[in-house]
């Protein structure tokens, strides 16, 4: 990781502040972003307080922040403290770093340690760079299903969740498929993309489908198989086919199982169509 030596004075010259550019982790492990800094002598006896920030100015969000009363090694949070946060360095041996416990997609983002000298005189040291937190991710198939009627005809659409955004390719029975793309699709307010969503054109019953997804920390794929049962009889019509879809994920662990068909009212009996729990 580059380090970078990057802060925001409020007087006194002989401050300075190193931080890593970017941190990179992996979802559901824990993550330090480094921060130590050098200050002036006289700071060693004051009280400090130790600020994370995600995110700079007006919408930047307070995640942890903690004081070191004078006479003490300790910096102690507030009781609000979302214990996921935690210092893992000593203010008083001029380290800030922060520890998140259990990192997510949603913590990704650029984050700023702050350092400020209470008292009479109030001194306060931020790091202007900010270090840059990539949470990364192997992918996951969230869902592989049917869309469409007989009359527009049938597509597969699957979504996929990963960071770095997944590849998604489309395998037939012997080739590769030809898919379209209509993700990423962002989640909520989070500014990030970590869904994307790809849809193959044409689906035919009888016929299966695999969905693969990939990036650099691994791969997943499920397969859709689309069955045409027999059709069931009755007073003057066929009813109309019913598809079944099956999505296997790799491991042959059971994701999805719909049935795709239509309600049927027939001599005043409502019957529905089967699904079967594999």
């Amino acid at each position: 990781m580059l380090a970078s030596k990057a802060a925001l004075s409020s007087g006194d010259d002989s401050w300075s502040m190193y931080v890593q550019s970017e941190v990179r982790a992996i979802e559901g492990y824990p993550v330090v972003l480094p921060c130590t800094f050098s200050h002036p002598q006289h700071s060693q006896h004051s009280s400090l307080q130790v600020l994370w920030r995600l995110g700079h100015g007006q919408s930047a969000t307070v995640l942890y922040r903690c004081t070191s009363h004078s006479g003490t090694t300790t910096c102690d949070p507030g009781p609000q403290q979302d214990q996921r946060y935690r210092l893992e360095g000593n203010p008083r041996e001029h380290d800030l770093s922060l520890r998140i416990n259990t990192a997510t997609l949603q913590d990704s983002g650029r984050y700023y340690c702050r350092v400020e000298i209470l008292g009479r005189e109030h001194i306060s040291f931020e790091d202007k760079m900010g270090t840059k937190l990539r949470v990364e991710t192997p992918p996951k198939i969230l869902a592989l299903t049917v869309e469409g009627t007989e009359q527009s005809g049938f597509r597969a659409v699957c979504q996929v969740q990963g960071s770095p955004l997944p590849d998604i390719q489309w395998l037939g029975p012997d080739d590769l498929l030809e898919g379209s793309l209509l993700g990423p699709l962002a989640q909520g307010s989070q500014p990030h993309n970590y869904h994307t969503v790809s849809q193959l054109r044409d689906v035919e019953p009888g016929q299966q489908y695999t969905c693969s997804a990939s990036n650099p920390l691994g791969r997943e794929q499920a397969t859709l198989y689309v069955l045409t049962p027999k059709p069931l009889l009755s007073v003057g019509a066929a009813s109309p086919p019913l598809l079944l879809l099956l999505s296997l994920s790799l491991g042959a662990k059971v994701i999805l199982l719909v049935g795709l068909g239509v309600w049927m009212v027939q001599g005043g009996a409502l019957q529905a169509p089967r699904c079967w729990w594999k």
